[in-house]
């Protein structure tokens, strides 16, 4: 469809959630109902996430997909050993994000049960557990050791998101609906993510913190959704337009939205957030033939180009401004990337 984010099939369906190669809401394998949803969720770039470790890296920003394939596939043989981190007893396992201790959350399968949220941590995998349901999903976790995602509970109707701290987890509640999901979480715990209203159709981005839910708005659309805030309370997602016609990238704070814009096209996505407030997801560009990875950095929106194909999109930035996401290469695959900032004194 004209909304599907490429590299975003990540578990997150909600208001700025498009389809794209698989959807995570097709129940299959014979499943029914919620279980069936929860079971047969898609996969997650689990390798993605230590590509943040390259931020020392000297490879400048290639101007071209053939030389950033050539920089990756370098950066990548040299410097990196890749650890398989096992299963919970099943067959298989994602992992979606990793703290600076090198704790990782994700969800792996459970012999004879569904997909559990795990911690892995120093070579230890550990369930996480569900809220009383057949299965959960662990998205982010912060320096404390805190975890987030969504899991149902024990109808297996309802899928609630979750915090887990010291071995608890915790249900967040929602705006009314009976499904949400919880994204991101900063070092203060404020945690982000999305909510069915009571209508059980509408999503709205939120905001939870020291106990208190916060219902983060639209841009005048029906939806919205956060998917990622740093430790300053700046919060990254995506709202519908009036008429929801058209979504854009959107910053919330201190209780101001603001509308980020697109490359031309109709619609933008925002992704994730650093410690500088610069932000990465993809937009459309002029005449919506392609969407690419974009940043914007102090009122700036950068276009970051692909591997040589049509499409990119970011997923995540660091500290030192390090952008991890995907592209589409000249011969159509879809391969992961890593945008790396040039040195100044470098630049010519």
């Amino acid at each position: 469809g004209p909304y599907r984010q490429l590299g975003r099939d990540r578990d997150r369906s909600g208001a700025c959630f498009a389809r794209g190669r698989s959807d995570p809401m097709r129940v299959a394998d014979g499943a029914t109902g919620w279980e069936g949803i929860v079971r047969n969720i898609s996969w997650l770039g689990a390798a993605v996430a230590l590509l943040a470790a390259c931020a020392g890296n000297d490879a400048p920003l290639a101007p071209t997909g053939a030389k950033l394939t050539s920089s990756i596939s370098a950066a990548v043989s040299k410097s990196f050993t890749v650890t398989d981190l096992g299963t919970l007893g099943g067959t298989s396992s994602s992992a979606s994000g990793i703290n600076s201790a090198g704790q990782v959350v994700g969800y792996a399968d459970v012999t004879g049960l569904g997909r559990h949220a795990f911690l892995w941590d120093k070579g230890t995998m550990t369930d996480l557990g569900t809220l009383g349901g057949y299965s959960s999903l662990a998205f982010g976790i912060n320096a404390a050791g805190q975890v987030v995602g969504r899991a149902t509970t024990n109808t297996d109707a309802v899928v609630y998101a979750f915090l887990w701290a010291n071995g608890t987890m915790t249900e967040l509640g929602t705006l009314g609906g009976t499904w949400n999901a919880a994204f991101g979480i900063n070092a203060a715990g404020q945690v982000v993510g999305w909510s069915l209203l009571a209508d059980n159709a509408t999503f709205h981005a939120v905001l939870w913190a020291n106990g208190t839910m916060t219902d983060l708005g639209t841009l005048g659309g029906t939806s919205s959704q956060a998917d990622g805030i740093n430790n300053a309370g700046q919060v990254v997602g995506c709202a519908y337009l009036t008429g929801d016609a058209a979504q854009h990238a959107v910053l919330w704070h201190k209780g101001t939205m603001t509308d980020l814009g697109t490359l031309g096209g109709t619609g933008s996505w925002a992704h994730a957030i650093n410690a500088a407030g610069q932000v990465v997801g993809m937009s459309w560009i002029t005449g919506n033939a392609a969407q690419h990875a974009v940043l914007w950095d102090k009122g700036t929106m950068t276009d970051l180009g692909t591997l040589g194909g049509t499409s990119s999109s970011a997923s995540g930035i660091n500290a030192a401004g390090t952008i991890v996401g995907n592209s589409t290469t000249s011969s159509g695959l879809d391969h992961a990337a890593l945008w790396t900032a040039k040195k100044r004194g470098r630049e010519r």
